[in-house]
């Protein structure tokens, strides 16, 4: 019997389009054989959306003309099972208020940056008792947040650069800079807290440059994070399969960077010279596989994406990136992306994991977290409402 697997992918986020790449790439991966595919569209107003169209990419070129070729649908839930509903497209169904329902196993978010992939849309999927891919809403929380995530890994001992946040209400009363300035020399790099994709990141070198780059980071966020720019500076990412009890690292990347810092353009625009097929998400990012590093630096990178994926109690894939200094072969952990660009499958197949295979253990990994919390109880055996004083005359039990 089949698993039924709803993707779910897009959302209220900047980087709904690159969602929309990522899930498209894992449902043509997918098996067929073994699982049902549901895709579930998520639009940037938060309404869901399902039908075969959504599985094209090239239907994503008229977003309204594929809305109306699709079905508008809703999560509900029956005792232990999770149904897909919607209404029906024949006319008089329509008109009677005829509902059709698809019975979910299991939800696969494949979903970037805040309101979905932060642990807004694990929260929802855990309130209609949908086993899901990825971690659970605290970890996605706080893998989200660049600033809370370099807390807890400092405090653990893993090596992070330092790093100041501040809020929009600092940066209106003028403080931020001066603060800067205060702890850190120049140059220095800017961030949104919780923005993935390297959206509204800025490296500064003056006073001048600072304020431009904080203008930009706040546009995106609330909080943004400051630290100091790293010398010679050399990006590796590894990716990590897994969750708290086993995990295990993937080969290493080094991404190709057009400028000083990599940006959102060179993850998932360029597409090379001449190129007609569009962007291939994270696999149209131009690397070296494996990254120009050496054995022991290699190890100690993959040790240090797997310890730091557990520590963080992730599950599922994350890609852990560093940031290393070119000359001294010093490493820190920069962020976790704890559901990243087309899943990191390109940094799996070097070791001979195939796309299919990895998503595979992903949805193992998903049923796997829903038996063991099986065990858990979330209801305790008392009637404390037969005695619940309501403040009204004559009702005090």
């Amino acid at each position: 019997m089949k698993i039924s697997v709803a993707v779910l992918f897009g959302g209220k986020s900047v980087e709904h389009e690159v969602s929309i790449i990522s899930a498209v790439q894992a449902m043509k991966s997918l098996d067929t054989e073994k699982y049902t595919i549901i895709p579930v569209y998520i639009t940037k107003t938060n309404e869901f959306y399902s039908g075969e169209d959504l599985m094209n990419i090239e239907s994503y070129k008229d977003i309204p003309g594929l809305l109306k070729k699709s079905r508008r649908v809703s999560f509900r839930v029956e005792g232990s099972r999770t149904f897909l509903e919607s209404k029906s497209t024949n006319v008089v169904g329509q008109l009677l208020g005829v509902k059709t329902a698809q019975l979910v196993d299991v939800a696969f978010p494949v979903v970037h940056g805040t309101n979905v992939e932060d642990g807004a849309l694990q929260g929802f999927l855990e309130t209609v008792n949908l086993p899901y891919v990825g971690p659970h809403v605290l970890a996605s929380a706080v893998g989200m947040d660049k600033y809370v995530m370099k807390v807890l890994l400092a405090e653990a001992g893993f090596p992070v650069l330092p790093g100041k946040r501040f809020s929009v209400q600092q940066w209106h009363a003028d403080e931020v800079v001066a603060h800067v300035e205060k702890d850190f020399s120049y140059p220095v790099i800017v961030k949104p807290i919780n923005l993935g994709s390297s959206v509204g990141i800025g490296k500064a070198s003056s006073t001048s440059e600072l304020r431009d780059c904080l203008d930009e980071a706040f546009s995106f966020a609330k909080y943004v994070l400051v630290e100091p720019a790293v010398e010679n500076l050399k990006e590796i990412n590894c990716s990590v399969v897994g969750d708290s009890s086993n995990a295990e690292a993937s080969e290493c990347e080094e991404p190709h960077m057009s400028d000083e810092i990599l940006s959102y353009e060179d993850k998932y625009v360029s597409t090379g010279k001449g190129s007609k097929s569009g962007s291939k998400g994270m696999a149209s990012l131009k690397r070296k596989i494996p990254a120009d590093i050496t054995k022991k630096q290699r190890d100690q990178i993959r040790s240090l994406a797997v310890d730091s994926f557990k520590h963080l109690d992730l599950a599922g894939v994350t890609r852990v990136d560093f940031l290393m200094d070119g000359k001294s072969g010093e490493i820190w952990i920069n962020e976790v992306n704890t559901i990243p660009g087309s899943l990191s499958f390109y940094l799996w197949e070097p070791i001979g994991v195939s796309y299919p295979e990895l998503l595979d253990r992903l949805i193992f990994l998903a049923l796997k977290r829903e038996r063991e919390t099986q065990d858990l109880s979330y209801s305790f055996d008392t009637n404390i409402l037969a005695g619940t004083w309501t403040g009204t005359k004559g009702t005090k039990s």
